[in-house]
Order: structure tokens, then C-alpha cells, then sequence
């Protein structure tokens, strides 16, 4: 029974050593998780891609039936009571102001490039994260930069072919670099919610601020909440079912267990599971000249994240 309320409730009292050993693979029951966060994430991508509902509209129906499926849970646990409660409730909102910024940033990237492109772009999100933690004052060792230069010069290259393909292309890829810079903020401000709250109410309340940041965007702009087809519904759902509880909630419960360094290397495996949804799912295959691009992208970046370990 303990075992259960942990899983679903995620409380921050269970806390183990691995956290702070940076080398240390996934035990037992997070390797089931992770898998499953892989897979949950993996089909972001592909759907965004087929879907034709407004972004601002998908991130706010996706992310208000993930706060909505998590609240139950966060209720039972009533953790704004307590002063650390709150202080992690201010840091879910910052979070969730952070996610839409970057579901806004990654939406645009996968109905403008390629989805491989586009999520390989977006796995650079660990070496931002360092950079963050560099400027607050960690180190980042030598070897390390050698595994940024390599990502770096990836992205260069990917760019500039998509560059030369089209406008449309490139813009996409800059629109998940920018993606990847969000999505590091927002987990740095996500795993200092959650060194006061469970897991259920982090997302609950992270979840909840992302769909109310992107309702004024849709609003403003003019774009239609409702009278979708039936098939974008079913986008949607699956959005809210494979990337939102199996992606997003199940890397936050790894997290307080395993290293955010291992958890990034993992998100990696994102990249070819998207790609191969992609190619299944709409036939879609990147151009030939970025395969090397975004082989070296992810080379460059486990490297990086290895050394910081």
C-alpha cells in the first residue's frame, strides 16, 4: 500500500541517494517509468503534427485534462497549507508560465520542420539546463564542452540545410532550439516545486497554470476553442493520455528518485521514437542531409551530459 501512494502521490519525503549520484542507472520500479515516458513523450511529436487544431487551443484542452486527471490526487494531500507547500506552489507556476512557453515554441517546431528535426533539436534541453546551473554557480568541465561543440556544429549544419530547403524549415528548427532553452527552465523550476510538493500536486498546479497561460494567447489571437471535428478531439486525448500523464507525470515521478542527469540522457531515446511514429504514422522521414546532423546533435549531447555526471 506504501508503494502505491508513493507512485501515485509522489511525496518529496521519499527521497533516496541516487538523486545525488550522478552515474547511478534507474532501480526497479523507474525503469518501468522511464520506459513508459519515453513511449508517452515519443508520441508528441507525431500527433502535433497530424493534428490541425489551433496550438494555443491544444495546449490548453491538453494541459487542463492533465491538471484535471492529477487534482484528485492533489486535494487528498492539501500541501498549500503548509508554508513550503505554497513556496512550491509559487515554483509550479513559474513552471507551468515556462511549459506553455515552451509547448508555444514546440507545437510551431513540429508543423514547421520535420518531427525528427525538430525533436532532436529540442533534446539540447540538458545543456541548457547546465548552462543555467553554470550561471548560478556550478562548474562545467572541460570535456563537457567538447560535447557542446559537437552539438552546437550539428545545429548548425541541420539549420543550414534546412535553411537552403526552406524558410518554413528553418524557422522551425530555430522554434525548437528556443523549445529546448523553455522546456530546461522549466524543469529547473519544476524539480524546486518539487523538493516541497508531491508530484500529483506539482503537475496538478503546473499543468493548470500552462493551460491558463495559453487560454489569453487563444483568445487574443482569435483562434476557435471548440467545434473541432471529432478526429482532433481524439488528438487531443491522446495527447493528454501518451505525452501529458505518460510522458511528462512519469519523468516528474522519476525524478525524485533518479538524477535529472540520467533522466536527460534518457529523454534522448525521444528522438528516434518520434521519428519512427512519424515514418509509421504520416510517412514522414527527414530530409537525408540532417540524419548526420541530428546523429551528431545526439552524440554531442550525451557527451556533454555524460561528462557533467
Amino acid at each position: 500500500m506504501r508503494r502505491l501512494h508513493a507512485l501515485v502521490y509522489g511525496s518529496p519525503l521519499i527521497m533516496t541517494k541516487a538523486i545525488d549520484n550522478h552515474t547511478a542507472m534507474p532501480q526497479g520500479r523507474d525503469i518501468a517509468l522511464l520506459s513508459l515516458g519515453i513511449i508517452g513523450i515519443g508520441t508528441s511529436g507525431p500527433v502535433i503534427a497530424m493534428s490541425t487544431m489551433p496550438i494555443p487551443s491544444l495546449i490548453f484542452w491538453r494541459n487542463l485534462g492533465g491538471a484535471f486527471t492529477m487534482l484528485p490526487f492533489a486535494i487528498r494531500l492539501r500541501e498549500w497549507k503548509s508554508a513550503a507547500g505554497r513556496k512550491g506552489l509559487k515554483h509550479s507556476v513559474i513552471a507551468g508560465v515556462l511549459l506553455a512557453s515552451h509547448f508555444l515554441a514546440f507545437f510551431g517546431a513540429m508543423r514547421l520542420t520535420s518531427v525528427a528535426t525538430g525533436t532532436a533539436l529540442t533534446a539540447m534541453q540538458p545543456i541548457f539546463s547546465a548552462l543555467y546551473a553554470q550561471f548560478t554557480g556550478h562548474s562545467i568541465s572541460k570535456k563537457a564542452w567538447s560535447g557542446m561543440l559537437i552539438a552546437f556544429l550539428s545545429v548548425i549544419y541541420i539549420s543550414g540545410i534546412d535553411l537552403h530547403l526552406s524558410v518554413r524549415a528553418f524557422t522551425g528548427d530555430l522554434l525548437a532550439v528556443f523549445g529546448a532553452a523553455l522546456a530546461a527552465a522549466y524543469m529547473w523550476f519544476g524539480s524546486k516545486a518539487q523538493r516541497n510538493l508531491s508530484t500529483s500536486t506539482y503537475t496538478s498546479a503546473c499543468y493548470l497554470t500552462c493551460a491558463l497561460t495559453a487560454l489569453p494567447v487563444a483568445l487574443i489571437g482569435g483562434y476557435r476553442m471548440t467545434g473541432f471535428a471529432a478526429r482532433e478531439w481524439w488528438l487531443a486525448l491522446a495527447l493528454i493520455a501518451g505525452a501529458q500523464l505518460l510522458g511528462h507525470t512519469m519523468f516528474n515521478l522519476s525524478l525524485k528518485r533518479v538524477s535529472p542527469t540520467v533522466v536527460s540522457l534518457v529523454v534522448f531515446f525521444e528522438v528516434p521514437v518520434s521519428a519512427l511514429l512519424a515514418y509509421w504514422w504520416m510517412g514522414q522521414r527527414p530530409p537525408g542531409g540532417t540524419i548526420p546532423g541530428i546523429i551528431g546533435l545526439l552524440i554531442g549531447s550525451a557527451i556533454f551530459v555524460s561528462r557533467q555526471g
